[in-house]
């Protein structure tokens, strides 16, 4: 079986073609998604129109390719709570906070005449790493946002709300001025601990302690930007680049929002008893085993009750180091689902 498979992120929308059949991925294309970037609009609608017309056109241009040639299905990865019958409800890294609820499904099927599958974008990714039969795992997004989705008995749980899954929603600083996330709220995790959350971080410890900023690597990385350096030129790249090598000020900006992800954790492992927790994510990646490190010595410090120092960090794993954990998660869904529907009925 082939099909279209589609990655809308809160930055690049990924297509490509997948051959269920050699389980593979062929003509991968990246594009900007046509979004705020997470920034409010008051054309909310306006913007759901382009992401509509963008996804239309780059799914077309798949079909007509060779890669695309006999597709039978299209299965569409969304940044943002989805029901089960494929109604996006929200996509604050898209379109930013509030709108009306958008049937993607419905309106790409009417588009294309093609049958279409809208699931999470947490939720395809989490089956590439599905093992039937194997054991339940938590897997973290930490990228422009942060989602999660926990794989139990062969299935990810979601409600047919699209509800679960959102502790980047969790509140973790009740302050006033707490930082701001995509959605409006204040103080909650993906605002803090998100790839945007922690670039915020980043510039606000430039600016309050510029003297442990000016000697840092950050600092030096940012060198060719401007001299000497300043706060508003730190990038997503540079502080991930700074915090792998192990700069003690991208270090400790890092912990401090891996400080509330070891919170969310904690509190999944407490409340469901998970041991294995995947990460992926373009800024988890990029830190890479110092991301895990860190948030490993978090959880000790928040407590996962029951487990030891090594417990502890031998349930936290990176993603594979690339960025095709949705497109490959949706075509494992599609291809199990066709298979679904093609299984004999079995009668007594």
């Amino acid at each position: 079986m082939r099909c279209i498979v589609v990655d809308v992120g809160g930055t690049t929308l990924r297509t490509a073609c997948w051959d269920a059949d050699v389980q593979a991925l062929s003509g991968v294309r990246r594009v900007p998604v046509r979004g705020t970037g997470g920034l409010d609009t008051e054309d909310v609608v306006g913007v759901q129109r382009s992401v509509v017309e963008q996804l239309v056109e780059e799914i077309e241009l798949v079909r007509g390719s060779a890669e695309g040639l006999g597709a039978v299905a299209v299965g569409v990865a969304f940044a943002g709570p989805v029901t089960g019958a494929g109604t996006v409800t929200g996509a604050p890294t898209v379109w930013g906070g509030g709108g009306p609820a958008l049937p993607l499904a419905e309106l790409l099927r009417e588009r294309t005449g093609m049958p279409v599958t809208v699931v999470n974008d947490t939720t395809a990714a989490a089956w590439r790493y599905a093992d039937p039969g194997g054991p339940a795992f938590c897997l973290f997004t930490v990228s422009s946002g942060i989602s999660n989705k926990i794989y139990v008995g062969d299935d990810v749980l979601v409600d047919a709300g699209g509800h679960g899954g959102e502790l980047g929603h969790l509140l973790c600083d009740p302050a006033p001025d707490a930082p701001r996330c995509d959605c409006g709220g204040r103080g909650q995790l993906g605002a803090l601990a998100s790839g945007r959350g922690m670039l915020a971080a980043a510039r606000r410890a430039a600016r309050a302690e510029p003297g442990a900023f000016a000697v840092s690597r950050l600092a030096e990385l940012c060198a060719g930007t401007a001299t000497p350096p300043q706060p508003d030129d730190i990038t997503n790249r540079q502080l991930a680049r700074a915090a792998h090598e192990g700069d003690p000020f991208a270090v400790a900006v890092v912990r401090t929002g891996l400080a509330h992800l070891a919170t969310a954790v904690s509190s999944v492992f407490l409340a469901a008893g998970i041991r294995r927790y995947v990460f992926v994510g373009g800024f988890a990646l990029a830190v890479g085993e110092r991301f895990l490190d860190v948030l490993a010595e978090e959880l000790l410090r928040v407590g996962c009750f029951g487990l030891t120092a090594p417990e502890i960090r031998d349930m936290l794993v990176l993603g594979a180091p690339d960025d095709d954990h949705c497109l490959i998660g949706m075509g494992r869904l599609l291809g199990k689902r066709h298979q679904a529907s093609e299984a004999p009925l079995l009668t007594k």
